[in-house]
């Protein structure tokens, strides 16, 4: 009894020296002397800034001195003049894919996909390929300033468990395609494997499990009515691929007199937890139809411009209501996740084919790849901005590089001249990741080996 009574005192006392007025709170983590670009609904960019984090969450965004005065850090890292931003959102990848990267090149999406990379997974893609995808993929994302990104493949639960090891957080979804995958026989099959994964990271803090139909193209009626029952009933997001090319419209409405978004509308699949990736072919009705069901959308401009696949109507989805994120697809057809070049193409695309040089500038892109991310996948209460209560992910980025020199505007800098490799710190739900470079949650040296004997086998697949 007089143990019990002695711990709850130094608690209580612990609780009240906290709280004495006068005393700096304690806190886990104080970045400090930063440039603060917050994503908050005021978009404050704070000159001389600081976070502090308690354990997984932010305590408080401020000038520098008033952190100071209010906060002490158990550990404190002065970034010296660097950027302090929100972690970067991928809203579409299918990260096990970087082991496909340069595979094939130059093609158009049906001739890649049917001649080179479903041929290349049937013979390749196993759990062990998928874990050794998948820690190359967080490696690189890590390393370049994402901190949550969203899946599409093959044995997910495999995905979902390096993701949480490496510390990234994810919206992860298991694919559902009408021919015989890696991990299943039959679309049944994959819907009891997402269910089962569903529950495995049920409530998880890192992992949203999800359901992912293909495309409407690669899938029945009944298998996507069955894909948003099983999305409904678990209560878990749905992600598909949407109008990618103008080949799947002209399919669409041969076979459904519709295009793909009525076509998926009429068999009720959309809902607010819903997120659709390119989206290149919309019509204007389309476009009112997924803003009215809450529907989020992720554009894809490297992956939509090397495939020749078009533009997508980013401008007119803004306008609309839609939350419209930035991804960078799989790496097989990107070739790289590094969202800062995903910035970067957005703009300089929107420009060129507006022919409006004030189409989506710097400022827009930084918020597609940060809170508007959150927004399209439903996680906008949690992250995609550096505010008080939420989720302490957060980057730090250097502006010492001689292209980055001189500096007069940071947004414009980190969209038009900053690359991944200048990311020194990255943060997710107040565990650092990487510091100074050096990735703490992955040995690099073995991810790099492993990919790279992989990557022997992928060759000897495809001769």
């Amino acid at each position: 009894m007089a143990l019990r009574f002695l711990v709850v005192w130094a608690v209580a006392a612990a609780l009240a020296a906290a709280a004495a007025p006068g005393q700096p709170r304690r806190v886990s983590l104080l970045l400090t002397n930063g440039i603060v670009i917050t994503q908050d609904p005021s978009s404050r960019v704070i000159d001389r800034g600081a976070v502090a984090i308690d354990g997984r969450d932010i305590a408080a965004v401020d000038g520098a001195d008033v952190i100071a005065s209010a906060y002490s850090g158990a550990e404190t890292i002065d970034v010296h003049g660097a950027v302090i931003m929100p972690g970067l959102i991928n809203t579409h990848t299918h990260a096990p894919m970087v082991l496909f990267r340069g595979l094939a090149d130059d093609l158009g999406l049906m001739e890649w996909l049917q001649q080179y990379i479903f041929p290349a997974e049937a013979k390749t893609v196993s759990p062990e390929f998928v874990r050794a995808g998948t820690r190359l993929a967080a490696l690189e994302m890590i390393e370049s300033g994402t901190t949550t990104y969203a899946d599409m493949y093959y044995f997910e639960e495999e995905i979902a468990r390096v993701t949480k090891a490496a510390g990234l957080r994810g919206v992860l979804g298991e694919t559902i395609i009408r021919f015989p995958a890696p991990d299943a026989r039959t679309p049944a099959d994959s819907l009891a494997r997402t269910a089962r994964f569903a529950a495995e990271f049920a409530n998880d803090d890192l992992i949203t499990p999800a359901v992912a139909p293909h495309a409407m193209y690669t899938l029945d009626a009944a298998t996507l009515k069955a894909c948003r029952a099983l999305a409904d009933r678990l209560r878990i997001p749905a992600l598909i691929h949407l109008a990618e090319t103008e080949d799947e419209v002209n399919g669409s409405r041969k076979a459904h007199h519709a295009t793909p978004a009525a076509y998926l509308e009429s068999l009720g699949f959309w809902g607010p937890r819903t997120l659709a990736a390119h989206g290149v072919h919309l019509t204007p009705a389309d476009i009112a139809l997924l803003a009215k069901r809450g529907v989020g959308m992720s554009h894809n401009p490297e992956s939509n411009m090397k495939l020749a696949s078009g533009t997508a109507p980013v401008e007119a989805m803004r306008r609309a209501g839609i939350a419209v994120g930035l991804g960078t697809d799989g790496a097989a057809s990107n070739n790289d996740l590094d969202m800062f070049e995903a910035m970067r193409q957005a703009a300089f695309l929107h420009k060129l084919a507006s022919g409006d040089p004030r189409a989506i500038p710097a400022a827009t892109a930084i918020r597609m790849a940060t809170i508007d991310g959150a927004r399209a996948l439903g996680l906008a209460k949690a992250i995609g901005s550096l505010e008080p209560g939420k989720r302490a992910d957060v980057i730090v980025v250097s502006m010492e590089a001689a292209r980055q020199t001189p500096m007069y505007d940071p947004q414009s800098h980190l969209v038009y001249v900053t690359r991944g490799d200048d990311v020194t710190t990255t943060i997710v739900n107040g565990t650092v990741l990487m510091r100074d470079r050096k990735v703490l949650t992955l040995d690099r040296g073995a991810v790099i080996a492993e990919a790279r004997a992989f990557a022997a086998r992928v060759r000897d697949a495809v001769r």
